[in-house]
């Protein structure tokens, strides 16, 4: 009988998925890097969120592992070369949650345009501050994407509900694509200088990371509102702690950050700062898990290892796109 480990705080039904179809099923969380090595030698599949951290180390101890599955989108967390090289298929659920990703992502987006948490403590202290709490209204505003796959393809299309104009950084982007989305694509220079506000929705990798520098941030529009429901790491946090203190940011709001669980953030009470921890309510439908694969089209998170046995996922080979390229280039004056 097949043996898996669940390491992190899952839905009760997802063990009991696994014991429907046979599987044995240990739940055992919160353990140490060194605590996880010690027991992942007896386990065929390992199953994770965001917290278990499957570096190259795990992956020598797990001498029966075949299989590592994310309950979540991106697999940064996930050592891909080291799993490839001892033929451990990686795999998602690169749809579970993309509805409540951007429904999140708009709804930060709304509760900076019109300072709701606080105006919320302001009057429930007791005061009536209507003049203070005036705020933005995001009808015929300009909302940047950075990164247009398959969340914020869904951001855009709340977005124009909304009579906002869309514009998007995305080097996978086509045109005939950002035409179907009903947004226009361009630099991401261009973009900083346009948006009044900006979300982010790329995976993390070497190419991504600080993808919002110092430098970057100085780019933007006065009084830019930037949405951050995707990876911590995204973002230089001391800048954009700057930024906000000088009020050349208008607002932020994330939920995530460099150090999750985030329970001391620099940037923690900065004025016009919103935090929330990752919001992930069960979605309508269950989705299946499929081998790692970006929607976004975004490089480097598949695993393309070779699976012991026949892959059964239903989406295990990656899509590419004809005519784009696999790797991610910033521009010369806009790199980190």
């Amino acid at each position: 009988m097949p043996k898996v480990l669940i390491s992190d705080k899952m839905d009760p039904k997802a063990a009991q998925i696994f014991r429907e179809r046979g599987v044995e099923v240990d739940e055992i969380t919160g353990k140490t890097p060194e605590e996880l090595k010690a027991i992942i030698g007896q386990y065929d599949g390992l199953a994770i969120r965001s917290s278990t951290k499957v570096t190259k180390e795990i992956l020598e101890a797990a001498t029966n592992l075949k299989v590592v599955g994310r309950a979540g989108i991106g697999v940064d967390n996930v050592d891909i070369p080291s799993a490839s090289a001892k033929g451990v298929v990686v795999m998602n659920t690169p749809f579970g949650n993309s509805i409540t990703t951007a429904e999140h992502a708009i709804a930060l987006m709304f509760a900076l345009a019109r300072d709701l948490p606080e105006a919320d403590k302001s009057t429930q202290a007791g005061k009536w501050e209507k003049n203070r709490f005036m705020g933005v209204e995001v009808t015929g505003k300009t909302l940047g994407l950075i990164g247009a796959g398959n969340i914020g393809s869904i951001v855009a299309d709340r977005a124009l509900g909304l009579k906002m104009k869309v514009i998007a950084y995305d080097p996978f982007l086509t045109p005939e694509r950002a035409l179907e989305m009903g947004v226009e694509k361009m630099t991401l220079d261009d973009l900083l200088l346009r948006a009044d506000f900006i979300t982010l929705h790329t995976p993390l990798t070497d190419q991504t990371r600080n993808i919002l520098s110092r430098e970057n941030l100085a780019k933007t529009k006065k009084g830019v509102r930037i949405i951050n429901c995707a990876r911590g790491g995204l973002i230089d946090e001391a800048a954009l702690k700057e930024g906000l203190e000088s009020g050349h940011i208008g607002g932020a709001a994330l939920d995530v950050f460099v150090q999750e669980p985030a329970k001391e953030s620099p940037l923690f009470g900065t004025p016009n700062f919103i935090s929330t921890p990752i919001s992930a309510p069960r979605p309508t439908k269950r989705r299946s898990m499929s081998r790692s694969r970006s929607p976004s089209r975004w490089p480097t998170i598949s695993s393309r290892a070779a699976s012991p046995t026949r892959s059964t996922c239903r989406h295990s080979r990656p899509r590419k796109r004809r005519g784009s390229s696999r790797t991610w280039r910033l521009p010369r004056s806009s790199a980190a």
